[in-house]
């Protein structure tokens, strides 16, 4: 099926249901993500020490808010999920762009900690360890404002003394 733009609310009694081969990509490489490829599908992060770029938001109004042209993409979601354990993955804004929210970061014996980012953090590392990044670790970042992403709906599951995931590029 081809994409289908809507300008106007949408309803659906019985919900939108997103699955089938093309609701998840795996990514290997080091990648700059787009919202048409990425947003809204599960990203399997198969790079321990890879570097995954989020897209530059757009909060501009557009001229015309029903042309399917426009680029305004506040409202795009990213969710992440470790397949290959990490030792030095990234997920990295355009360095204009901030996080705000928090990461879970937990261990098997039971300890976890919330980290919220510092205002100027561009930078989620997990290593495997102590930031995060054993597989089965999950991570969604949503483009809430200009220049503003939040991370949220997320464990990172680690071991040792956990530490913060957020850094400055």
């Amino acid at each position: 099926m081809a994409q289908t733009t809507f300008s106007g609310p949408v309803k659906s009694l019985a919900g939108f249901i997103t699955a089938g081969v093309n609701s998840s990509v795996s990514l290997s490489a080091d990648t700059t993500l787009t919202v048409a490829a990425h947003a809204g599908k599960i990203i399997m992060l198969n790079d321990a020490d890879g570097k995954f770029t989020l897209p530059s938001i757009s909060s501009t109004a557009p001229n015309d808010p029903t042309s399917p042209d426009q680029t305004n993409n506040i409202g795009a979601s990213f969710f992440f999920y470790v397949e290959t354990a990490a030792t030095d993955l990234d997920i990295l804004t355009d360095g204009t762009d901030k996080f705000v929210g928090a990461a879970i970061v937990a261990v098997d014996d039971g300890a976890k900690k919330a980290f919220v980012p510092a205002a100027s953090n561009d930078v989620i590392t997990l290593n495997g360890s102590t930031k995060g990044g054993i597989i089965g670790s999950v991570i969604k970042v949503t483009a809430i404002d200009t220049a503003t992403y939040l991370v949220h709906d997320s464990l990172l599951i680690g071991s040792g003394t956990i530490v913060t995931p957020f850094a400055d590029a």
